[in-house]
């Protein structure tokens, strides 16, 4: 942006808090996400490993990991862009590196998912997140493309 340019608002962790809780689909909310930490254009994100997001191979289930992310993306590009803004995921690659394990009858911590902006255009925002088990090493990674409507 250019000295001319105002920088959009900051949005704080209960901005953050609250646009999960208002504005995402119930089974979203169901993942029980809680914003740890923000900066502009990025996100980090405590997810509970549930039993019932863990499956019978008693790790944590790409499906969740990869909503997850996908919310996580949501938050860092409007934390990036000053607030919420109707936006669409174009694109979402990832990668599962190393498994989550998990129980199917007690909750078992919770991983972090980590989301950063790279760029933000008018109209396209690119982003990649990373997933940390509960040893801090990363399990998944992902990149995004979104498309601000």
């Amino acid at each position: 942006m250019s000295s001319n340019t105002p920088h959009p608002p900051d949005v704080d962790v209960p901005a953050l808090q609250a646009m999960l809780a208002e504005l995402f689909a119930p089974w979203v909310k169901d993942l029980d996400l809680r914003v740890l930490h923000t900066h502009r254009g990025e996100v980090t994100l405590a997810l509970p490993i549930a039993p019932r997001h863990v499956h019978g191979g008693q790790v944590l289930c790409g499906q969740t990991l990869m909503a997850a992310a996908d919310t996580a993306m949501v938050l860092a590009a409007s934390s990036q862009i000053g607030g919420f803004k109707p936006m669409t995921t174009v694109q979402l690659q990832t990668s599962f590196l190393r498994p989550i394990p998990g129980s199917q009858t007690e909750t078992v911590g919770e991983a972090k998912v980590v989301a950063r902006v790279l760029r933000a255009g008018k109209s396209l925002v690119f982003g990649e997140i990373e997933v940390f088990d509960t040893q801090g090493r990363v399990a998944a990674h992902a990149t995004t493309t979104y498309a601000l409507l």
